[in-house]
């Protein structure tokens, strides 16, 4: 047989290998936030876990990387304040000696608990602080010193109905959300490249906290919404974040890639 040309080193390595890489994933105590954060951990990275208030829960995913044999810290910041994103920034940047990924998954919940109280206005000046302003800082702050370091990767969180539409105040309020980040994500791609890569996962029903209690009615919709015929898990989206994260996605940026198990209305 003739001599195989396929290069050993291209082959070899596992797909969506992240192997000396140093990640943070702000708002990752909990949901696709923890997921993506545990997923880039087995991938070989080490991770910088964020949050702003849930410290315990926080702890116990730095733990549970720290358990795979990775390395992992926990730093607690509100990144609706520029002071704090860019202070972040630098403590993140050192934990590690530097990063290579970062995913802004940081936001508020207005569908569960306390947030779900707020009238329209509150819950629009949240998401615009802590969802668009904090995105916006971190990815300002972060692109800067990947720029200057060489290179690094964004990602950033949308809605796969932010461009489409949904009805309701819910709907409405994520909409304007959510727009504003899949834009801001495909011109941080442009200012930032060639050394930056920014993409954005935008998710479709993914059952986490809120999913977990919806009533017959969202159930019976997210299945007549959705060709695979059920709910997203975090772990979907984490999969995908993994690969546009990873060398195998070196030629995709500026893009919003759907996470909605084919979901077209």
């Amino acid at each position: 047989m003739p001599e195989s040309t396929t290069q050993p080193d291209a082959d070899s390595r596992s797909f969506g290998d992240l192997s000396g890489r140093r990640a943070l994933v702000t708002g990752s105590s909990s949901g696709i936030g923890r997921a993506i954060a545990l997923e880039l951990a087995r991938a070989g990275a080490d991770v910088v876990v964020h949050c702003a208030r849930s410290v315990n829960r926080g702890e116990i995913v730095a733990a549970d990387i720290t358990a795979m044999g990775r390395r992992a810290k926990l730093l607690t910041a509100d990144v609706s304040e520029e002071d704090a994103s860019a202070e972040l920034i630098h403590r993140a940047w050192k934990v590690f000696g530097g990063l290579d990924i970062c995913v802004n998954n940081a936001g508020v919940d207005l569908l569960t608990g306390e947030g779900a109280a707020l009238d329209y206005t509150m819950k629009l000046d949240c998401l615009y602080a802590v969802d668009i302003r904090g995105t916006a800082l971190v990815s300002r702050a972060v692109g800067r010193k990947m720029r200057a370091a060489g290179g690094g990767v964004i990602l950033n969180i949308g809605w796969d109905q932010a461009d489409r539409g949904m009805e309701g105040d819910s709907g409405e309020l994520f909409a304007l959300t959510k727009n504003a980040i899949m834009g801001l994500t495909r011109s941080l791609a442009v200012s930032l490249a060639p050394e930056v890569r920014v993409n954005c996962i935008a998710p479709g029903w993914i059952r986490t906290a809120w999913g977990e209690q919806a009533g017959d009615v969202w159930q019976e919709r997210v299945i007549r919404e959705t060709p695979l015929r059920r709910w997203g898990t975090p772990d979907d989206v984490a999969r995908l974040a993994r690969f546009l994260v990873s060398d195998d996605a070196a030629y995709i940026t500026g893009q919003v890639i759907n996470a909605n198990g084919g979901a077209v209305r």
